[in-house]
């Protein structure tokens, strides 16, 4: 049988998963992958405008199958207040 992990990048840091999560199936690793993404951004709001975070699904030889990109741009529509 198959095992899935998924590994997280949020610009600054990344961080391997363990395949001891009990993923299985690659759809339900893709489920969860896109489901870190939210939780990633909540965790960590960049200082900056921009920032991408990505979850990264790797299979047991350590292949990346899937991943998942959420980036996050602020941009200013009017003059910049002071700082």
């Amino acid at each position: 049988m198959a095992h899935y992990t998924i590994d997280t990048d949020d610009d600054d840091k990344y961080v391997e998963g363990h395949y001891g999560e009990g993923l299985t199936c690659p759809l339900a690793a893709r489920s969860m992958a896109l489901s870190a993404l939210p939780d990633m951004v909540r965790d960590r709001l960049p200082n900056g405008d921009r920032c991408t975070f990505r979850a990264i699904v790797r299979d047991e030889n350590g292949m990346e199958i899937y991943t998942a990109t959420l980036m996050l741009v602020g941009e200013w529509k009017v003059i910049r207040p002071p700082s």
